[in-house]
């Protein structure tokens, strides 16, 4: 397919990107305390630059200290001192005829009461103590949550008093008319010194639920001044930004709002509260107006997280009408949107369409830098497209508080991309024998390739994926296996010899004379024998249920255990109009999981009438159904049942490797087979084995 509209050239304003594709703001943790940017930050962005994107909006970049800053690894344009090292930023983004703008931030309310204050002391102390900033690494995991819990931290500052964000936690304070003229000035000087440092435009953001979309929202924003009450008032601490950076950098100088369109309570069974889409068109009006040059179409907030950061269920595009809905309202001027675009056919039609005018691919660029001329080049087939996991929020938020920036599942380079385009043929051709073409076996293959070795997988089944093809079977939850199907495309891209329907043996392994061994044979889903009953014909692990070997329908199950397996298999089963019942030994369903994931699910399960019995262990299982105890108090109970179907984890398959001990000089145990985990924990390992360990 020919992608006309989507490499075609438009202007923002008077600058003109070299396509429609736009890589928008997202925090993944490559800066430091000061704010400017770090070695890795730049190589980071201009690792995107060079493959192909026409315009890089920056992550958030505070325009104030003390109550806007987010995290300690955050850009910031608060202070002249960060005018040159942007320079420097810019210029490495410009060597590739990419546009850079910086996205202009403060989180408001939802700002971690931690980071109140912290960072101007941070950076004091650091000027006599440099290793401070590691100091508070090593406090913060410990302590911070706990302050945040008892509410000993600072208030965060909003428009006005009112509840917490859902993620923030801690207390909100209203900002004092005096603090809104200065964080108005903040966020013009803050522009003014982008453009001093040559970055081609600004954009701000109003969305999330950030500060200035919570100066939007009647939910957040209860001042009784010229800031707040009428949807005028409400939009002005917007518009009087707007207007002053356009008198201070020029009439010319473009000026991007994303905008939170809708906010989308009405979909967390919350109508009627902040405000939907027609308010959101005409906030559109009032900033293009105002000047704006563009709107960055967006929606939700945190209270409303799933609706701006889309799990894997989300169906691709589901929110274009937003964006169709605001490019109608403002015509004359660009509209930009993510759309959840997974597909460069989806981003063309949704061009073509005159949905928007160009195409944001947020977490696509994480998970695959040169998305861009893959296309153009017509590769598409080696995209690796982002599944939508989740895992790169979440575990930037947990390594924020250890100074590490977020990882990708599909994309464990992420980082050192760089590193990787630079790999030389250093393997000369020795041999790799991998075992499994699940996430880990396929990372290792692609890399080991890349670096000149040849590497042959033998996987026992007919196709890649390992576990993956068990995870996919829930409901929409097909865009996992993209993860498998795309590493395969790239290691055979690379040289890897895959064979499917081959199960590895001490014999065939050997007879190949390989320099290393990786066994990457995954895992198995457990049926523990120390409880009564786990063997009966009424009982099923996750898998069979998973692969469709066994279906039940119009039953009463009972599912022990309530991790992410055990959710989507009820989810699966629920739809098969059984009647749930589940055990849970834990006192919160799913503990340890994203947030996000069960908040996606829940309201599904609890659609369907599933029942949850939280701090209760299974204690045998019988014909009829289960026996339970309460794990405080010791108090039995049965639930009579049809079947029972174990979510208890899984344990790793590596008889394999204890075979080959001896025999094997580099032999390695990797993913599931070593220890299980997830899909990031898997490809992490195998990329650190295969990039670093073979030697």
């Amino acid at each position: 397919m020919e992608f006309k509209t989507l490499f075609t050239p438009m202007k923002i304003g008077t600058c003109e990107i070299k396509n429609r594709i736009v890589m928008p703001p997202m925090m993944v943790g490559f800066g430091r305390p000061d704010g400017c940017p770090t070695e890795e930050l730049m190589n980071y962005y201009e690792e995107r630059a060079k493959g192909g994107v026409g315009l890089i909006i920056t992550e958030i970049t505070r325009v104030n200290d003390d109550h806007g800053a987010s995290a300690f690894n955050q850009l910031a344009m608060s202070h002249d001192y960060h005018i040159e090292p942007m320079r420097k930023f810019v210029e490495r983004i410009h060597r590739h005829d990419t546009k850079l703008f910086v996205q202009l931030h403060h989180p408001g309310r939802q700002n971690v009461g931690l980071m109140i204050h912290m960072v101007p002391l941070c950076n004091a102390i650091s000027k006599v103590c440099k290793s401070f900033p590691k100091l508070v690494y090593k406090i913060a995991p410990a302590i911070g949550d706990k302050l945040i819990e008892k509410n000993l931290v600072p208030a965060s500052a909003g428009p006005s008093k009112c509840e917490p964000s859902k993620v923030a936690g801690g207390h909100v304070r209203g900002l004092r008319h005096g603090e809104v003229k200065k964080l108005i000035q903040q966020f013009i000087d803050g522009a003014v010194r982008c453009k001093k440092a040559g970055v081609d435009g600004v954009e701000l953001h109003a969305a999330h639920g950030y500060l200035l979309q919570q100066f939007l929202s009647p939910n957040t924003n209860l001042r009784k001044d010229e800031y707040g009450g009428s949807l005028e008032n409400r939009a002005r601490f917007i518009t009087e930004i707007i207007q002053g950076i356009k008198k201070e950098c020029g009439a010319d100088y473009p000026v991007v709002v994303r905008l939170t369109a809708d906010e989308c309570y009405d979909r967390i069974g919350k109508p009627g509260k902040g405000y939907s889409l027609d308010t959101g068109v005409e906030y559109a009006k009032l900033f293009v107006a105002a000047g704006a040059d563009a709107i960055d179409v967006s929606s939700a907030a945190y209270d409303t997280y799933n609706y701006w950061l889309e799990p894997t269920s989300f169906e691709c595009g589901w929110r274009a009408y937003m964006a169709e809905a605001i490019k109608k309202a403002v015509p004359q001027v660009p509209v930009l949107a993510a759309n959840l675009i997974r597909s460069p056919e989806q981003a063309e039609a949704q061009l073509e369409a005159g949905i928007q005018d160009f195409v944001s691919l947020g977490r696509p660029h994480i998970a695959d830098p040169y998305w861009a001329n893959k296309v153009k080049e017509g590769r598409s087939n080696e995209v690796k497209r982002c599944i939508c996991c989740l895992y790169c929020i979440e575990s930037m938020m947990a390594n924020a508080y250890h100074g590490k920036h977020g990882c990708c599942s599909v994309n464990p380079a992420l980082g050192e991309e760089k590193r990787v385009a630079a790999l030389t043929d250093e393997g000369k051709g020795r041999t790799v024998v991998i075992v499994g073409a699940g996430p880990a076996g396929l990372t290792a293959a692609e890399i080991l390739g890349r670096r000149g070795f040849k590497p042959v997988v033998f996987e026992k089944e007919k196709e890649s994926g390992g576990q993956l093809n068990l995870a996919d079977k829930g409901p929409h939850k097909d865009k996992i296996k993209w993860c498998s199907d795309d590493l395969e495309v790239n290691a055979r891209k690379y040289g890897a010899d895959i064979r499917f329907g081959t199960e590895a043996t001490v014999e065939n392994v050997t007879a190949l004379n390989p320099y290393a061994v990786i066994v990457a044979t995954g895992a198995v889903a457990v049926r523990p024998r120390s409880i009564k009953g786990t063997d009966g014909a009424n009982v099923y692990t996750t898998t069979q249920i998973l692969d469709g070997s066994v279906k039940l329908e119009n039953k009463k199950v009972a599912v022990i255990g309530t991790g992410m397996t055990g959710l989507e298999t009820g989810e699966l089963l629920a739809l098969g109009g059984n009647k749930l019942t589940f055990v849970e030994m834990a006192d919160t369903v799913a503990p340890g999981t994203w947030f996000q994931h069960i908040d996606d699910a829940m309201p599904k399960l609890e659609k369907a009438g599933a029942k949850f019995l939280l701090g209760t262990k299974l204690v045998s299982i019988d014909e009829k159904g289960v026996v339970t105890e309460t794990v405080k108090g010791k108090k039995q109970g049965r639930i009579d049942c049809d079947a029972v179907v174990l979510s208890l984890g899984a344990r790793p398959v590596n008889a394999l490797a204890k075979e080959l001990e001896g025999k094997i000089k580099q032999l390695y145990v990797v993913g599931d087979a070593n220890k299980v985990g997830r899909i990031a924990n898997a490809t992490a390992a195998a990329y650190d084995i295969a990039m670093n360990k073979i030697k």
